[in-house]
This record gives structure tokens, sequence and C-alpha cells, in this order.
């Protein structure tokens, strides 16, 4: 089994919760996840079965949309409402365009501190690990993209967002932000992922569908073949001649293709290419050198035997 699933998140489960139930309803060990959920947070979680999960790299990279709400008032440890208050609980709520005018300054490309309990890595250990023992983690910025921080309603204490940002980006920490950029203190109370990538709700299924259909030897409803699995990349097909020497980690050479399409916007440089036979079965991902003018392979996908 090799692909994508597409898993709707249920609120208290770690993803890597989601990993293991997985492997325990498909009876695969191999199996992964794309781009971390909170406990808190429900929603699109990526999930790489089998060779997919070597795309890790790639998947990871991709754009996420939330929605969710933030409770003015009060500063959290974890930046969220599973977290101890801090400082002094404010009664004084800003009005909306004071709001707005502060989430202008978080939209962009910005310098971002990730949450003291998270899962960064300091010197081997995790920060949360730190955090739980009294340690205050010491975090370097990171830089992120806010694409749009838009606000959809406003019921002091309660603020209602819809935030499109690149990956990497802590929506606790922008909510945290917010509340100290505003005066008044802010958590995250709740999160929804609703889009990553080209992934939206309608492809997402929860667990207990996803076992149901398992069971039911429907497969095919919830698993995104390999060969359709990272759409937005550009791509290149190869002749028939070509494809053992691929498979082999052997480059291409500009004359062994057939076919290229650069409709799709190019996310990296040197930009990363789909191998692809001529009737669409993917082969692996190849960077083209523009100084040799070849097509080095990056991943390569053996057939199952």
């Amino acid at each position: 089994m090799d692909g994508l699933i597409i898993v709707d998140k249920p609120a208290g489960w770690t993803s890597h919760d989601a990993v293991l139930k997985l492997r325990k309803i498909l009876g695969e060990q191999r199996l992964g996840h794309a781009g971390t959920l909170d406990p808190l947070a429900t929603g699109i979680l990526i999930i790489t079965v089998g060779q997919a999960t070597r795309l890790f790299p790639f998947l990871s990279r991709i754009g996420k949309t939330y929605t969710g709400q933030i409770t003015l008032g009060q500063a959290t440890d974890t930046y969220d409402l599973l977290g101890k208050p801090v400082g002094e609980r404010c009664q004084q709520y800003p009005d909306i365009e004071t709001i707005i005018k502060a989430t202008e300054t978080l939209t962009g490309e910005i310098e971002q501190f990730p949450p003291p309990f998270s899962a960064k890595k300091i010197n081997g250990q995790r920060a949360f690990e730190l955090a739980r023992k009294g340690q205050r983690p010491e975090l370097k910025p990171v830089k992120v993209n806010v694409y749009h921080f838009l606000i959809l309603d406003y019921k002091p204490p309660l603020l209602t967002f819809q935030i499109e940002c690149s990956s990497g980006t802590y929506i606790r920490s922008l909510a945290h932000e917010l509340g100290q950029k505003l005066g008044c203190g802010a958590h995250l109370s709740s999160l929804r992922r609703v889009l990553a990538g080209p992934y939206s709700e309608a492809e997402a299924h929860s667990l207990e569908q996803i076992e149901q259909l398992y069971r039911n030897q429907l497969t095919s409803q919830f698993l995104i073949p390999l060969d359709y699995a990272l759409g937005w990349q550009p791509a290149i097909w190869i002749e028939t001649g070509s494809q053992a020497s691929f498979l082999r980690g052997q480059p291409l050479q500009l004359d062994n293709l057939v076919k290229v399409d650069l409709s799709k916007s190019i996310q990296t440089f040197p930009p990363v290419f789909r191998v692809l036979t001529e009737d669409h079965h993917l082969l692996g991902l190849a960077r083209f050198n523009p100084e040799e003018k070849l097509f080095e392979p990056q991943v390569v996908f053996h057939p199952r035997p």
C-alpha cells in the first residue's frame, strides 16, 4: 500500500496517536505524518503510507489554512486553553479596529518564537520536556510567512479568525503575540486545519470512516495513489528506454524526455520535477541541474513485487 491518506484528526489526539491507530487498522507499519497538529487542534492531517513516506520533505513544506478562536484577556504558559494562566487577567477588551491593526503587524514575513511547550528540539531534548521540568527553553525565532490573518467575528472575549500561512507557523504563538500587542493577554482556544496545500476538508476522512471503508475493501475511497501525490509539482515524462536507468539512480538527459509540464509553480530552485512514464506512472522525483543540463534523481520509487 503506497499513497496518501487525508485524515480528519479529532481533538484530544496527537498526530502520532492517529498514525498508531492507522497502523493497527491497515496492518501497515510504514506510516508517517506531514505537518504536526497539536492535540487541541482538529482537521487535515496528511498521512504517508509505504513509499510515500519518502515524500515527507516535500509534503511538509506546503502552506496551511486554519480557522479557530482566540480568547482575549488571559495568557497561558502553553499559549492555548490547555495551559496554566500567566500574568494578570485583563477585563478591558480592545475594539475591532485596534485588533485589525495588530493583526496587520503579524502578516507577511515575520520572525516568530515557537511556544515553550512545543516539539522543537534543544540539544537533543524537546522544548516541552524542559518546560515541564520548570526550565525555560532557549528557543530561537524562525522566519515564517502569514499570508492572511482575517478576523471573521468578534464577540469579546472571543475572536474568530482564519489564517493562511507557510509551513512551520505556530498559530498558538500568533495568538500569544496578538495578546502582547493588544496589551491584554490572549490564548488559542480552538483550532481547525481546513486546508493543507491542495487538500481540503472535502477529501478528509475520520479514523472511524477509514476503518469501515477498509473493512469493506474500499481502500480506493480514502487512499490517494502514489501516482497522484505532489500533483502541484512540475513534471517530466520520460521514454520507456530510460526508465530502468532512472530506477537505478542514473541521471536523465534532455533527450530522454517525452514531455515537460511547467504549468505548475516552481517552489524550489533548482526545481524538482515529478518523473512520470508515458502512462502517468510516478517513478520518482528529480532535481534539474542547470549547469550540466541533467535531471538528477532525488527519490526513486521501486515497483512492488
